[in-house]
C-alpha cells in the first residue's frame, strides 16, 4: 500500500457514488445543488447521509427549513449536470426551464428517477463539507429506471 496523496486519492476515487440534485425551499426562496456523496445511513429510522460543500447557498435554506428533497439522477445525467453544475445564488431561479413541482421538502424534478423527502436530524462539520444526516419521510421511484453511477479518477477533487 502507498501512503502518498496521489495513490490515496486514486483509491478513494474508486468508491462508487450516484449523483442527485438536492433541492430545498424556505420562505419563498428555493435552490438546487448537485450532490454526489449520498448514502443510506440506517434502517430504523430510515436515514440518509448527504455531504454538501460548506458555504453553498442551499445550506442556508436547509438550516432555516430543516429539510430537503433528494432528486436521484438516472443513467443520462448530462442535462442536469449542465444545468446544476455551475451553481446558483439564492436570488437566481435554479429551476428555470425545468419541469418541477413544489413539495413540502423542496422542488421535485420530473426528469429524475427517484425522490426522497428528508428531515434533517444532524449536521456535522466534515472538513470542507458538511455532513447532513436526515430521516426519510417520503419517497417515490420511477419503476424500471436505472440510477447513474459515478467513479472519479481521484478522490482529491470533484
Amino acid at each position: 500500500m502507498n501512503s502518498d496523496r496521489a495513490s490515496i486519492g486514486a483509491a478513494v476515487g474508486r468508491i462508487p457514488s450516484g449523483c442527485s440534485i438536492l433541492t430545498v425551499e424556505h420562505a419563498g426562496r428555493a435552490t438546487g445543488v448537485l450532490v454526489s456523496w449520498v448514502q443510506q445511513a440506517s434502517f430504523e429510522p430510515l436515514c440518509l447521509s448527504v455531504c454538501l460543500k460548506a458555504g453553498r447557498p442551499a445550506a442556508e435554506l436547509i438550516a432555516d427549513s430543516g429539510k430537503f428533497l433528494l432528486n436521484v439522477l438516472g443513467d443520462d445525467p448530462k442535462p442536469m449536470f449542465r444545468h446544476f453544475g455551475r451553481g446558483f445564488t439564492l436570488e437566481e431561479d435554479a429551476f428555470a426551464g425545468l419541469e418541477a413541482e413544489r413539495t413540502p421538502f423542496g422542488p421535485l424534478l420530473k426528469a429524475c428517477i427517484a425522490h426522497l423527502g428528508c428531515a434533517v436530524t444532524q449536521k456535522i462539520n466534515a472538513g470542507d463539507h458538511d455532513l447532513y444526516v436526515a430521516s426519510v419521510v417520503e419517497g417515490d421511484v420511477l419503476e424500471g429506471a436505472t440510477p447513474y453511477v459515478h467513479l472519479r479518477s481521484s478522490g482529491l477533487s470533484y
